[in-house]
């Protein structure tokens, strides 16, 4: 940590960066103004709030969150120069309460000696457990800090709510493919902190970068360093295919970005479960694909599947559920990868199956009715009477036994008086679901 008198920490690590020719293009091509910032308009166009912020050097407690190589921590480095506040630096990974401490008393005697501010920027802050977010909540509530947090989390899901309230949530997306090509095409020609025109690539070639990098910038520029050692020395420009040979090793070692415990596992879980519930088998497994090569637990796909087969496809075809269950039982005898196959087989099916959530919706109302009528008296005739004592106090009395008639099938009401008559089950006119709907309006009439 730097004292008061200390050198801005943002600009003293660019100094180093900058000044180090083999650092890496993706730290040496960060932007220094908002001019050169690529994307988020949004949050930064013309007359934004935070671009007025910024440039008026109001800047309010923030927590920037978007995914990795959206330019939070280059956004913080830009209000670094622009603010006339101190800048102190923490690692949620590396620091502690200690170091929470040590900062706002840094800050407190900024304050105390020369009435400057300090803006406290916490990198990955949602790394942060509940007692280091609790050391900083009052410091950043009476102003001893303005606090400046990036995160790739939903803060909503990973902030306390009191910190959370005392800070502006800006969210940063993914840069489009238009912006990281001028991106690429920037570090190509910048002699000071580029490439300095040492690699030439076609136009299909920045194209192809900008739209396999999936909006992440720092990955894009690492790809392109790549492309450039391969091709050092070459004078002439390479052609997409060219670029493609210089990059298959590397891509095909490249992960693709999927947090198993944030945010995208549940957008991708989420559109995957919907894709099979509107019937559309190709979004199924391509979210399958997307869930399996960012190593998600294929028992976790399974179980999801045999979930939806109850809840979405129920009785329209009974027949789902067993697949599901099978694709289950295939992944744990056969393992990884052919397990795969199993779950496409899955995922095809369900998708193309009948839907129904009559059965789901069922117990939901059944269970909304005994939430508000509590216990009801079981209808005697319905009642156990294992001892003499009770077939006297008239339990079992009446009850007609199905298999003592003609087709099984008796005239006796069920339910407690209170709710006689109550329908919990609506079977659609969808697959199975038709001939049942049938079959319980002949048989139950009167719903009783």
């Amino acid at each position: 940590m730097a004292d008061e008198s200390s050198p801005d920490l943002f600009s003293a690590a660019d100094d180093t960066e900058r000044s180090n020719r083999t650092g890496p293009l993706a730290y040496r091509m960060r932007p220094e103004s908002l001019d050169d910032f690529v994307g988020q308009e949004k949050i930064l166009g013309p007359g934004k709030p935070l671009r007025q912020w910024i440039e008026t050097d109001r800047v309010p407690s923030l927590v920037l969150w978007g995914p990795p190589g959206c330019g939070k921590t280059t956004l913080a480095k830009i209000i670094a120069k622009k603010t006339k506040a101190r800048f102190e630096t923490l690692s949620a990974v590396q620091s502690g309460v200690k170091d929470i401490k040590e900062s706002v008393e840094r800050a407190r005697l900024a304050s105390r000696t020369n009435r400057t501010r300090t803006i406290l920027f916490v990198d990955e802050i949602h790394r942060f457990n509940k007692s280091q977010q609790d050391a900083l909540l009052p410091h950043v509530e009476d102003g001893t800090v303005t606090l400046i947090g990036a995160t790739t989390e939903n803060p909503s899901f990973e902030l306390n709510r009191a910190l959370l309230s005392r800070s502006r949530v800006m969210r940063l997306e993914n840069i489009p493919s238009s912006g990281i090509a001028q991106i690429l095409r920037r570090a190509l020609v910048d002699s000071e902190r580029g490439l300095g025109g040492v690699l030439r690539l076609s136009d299909a070639a920045i194209e192809w970068l900008a739209e396999t990098n999936e909006g992440d910038a720092r990955r894009a520029l690492t790809a392109l360093e790549s492309v450039s050692l391969f091709a050092h020395g070459s004078e002439k420009e390479l052609s997409l295919e060219e670029t493609k040979a210089a990059l298959e090793s590397a891509l095909e070692r490249q992960p693709i970005p999927y947090d198993k415990v944030g945010e995208e596992h549940y957008n991708v879980v989420s559109a995957f479960i919907k894709s099979l519930r509107d019937s559309d088998p190709h979004a199924g497994l391509y979210y399958l694909a997307r869930m399996l090569e960012g190593g998600e637990d294929p028992i976790f796909i399974a179980r999801r599947m045999v979930i939806l087969a109850s809840e979405d496809v129920g009785n329209a075809d009974p027949r789902a559920l067993q697949v599901a269950l099978n694709a289950k039982e295939a992944v744990e005898f056969i393992g990884m990868p052919e397990g795969r196959i199993g779950l496409a087989q899955a995922v095809t099916y369900l998708a193309l199956a009948p839907k129904s959530n009559a059965s789901y919706m069922g117990v939901e109302e059944a269970l909304a009715e005994v939430r508000a009528s509590g216990a009801l008296p079981t209808p005697m005739h319905l009642r156990n009477a294992p001892t003499a004592y009770m077939k006297a106090e008239g339990y079992g009395k009446d009850y007609q036994y199905a298999h003592s008639a003609p087709g099984a099938r008796v005239k006796q009401s069920h339910l407690p008086e209170k709710i006689r008559g109550k329908r919990f089950y609506h079977p659609k006119e969808v697959g199975l679901e038709i001939q049942l709907k049938e079959k319980l309006d002949r048989i139950n009439p009167d719903f009783d």
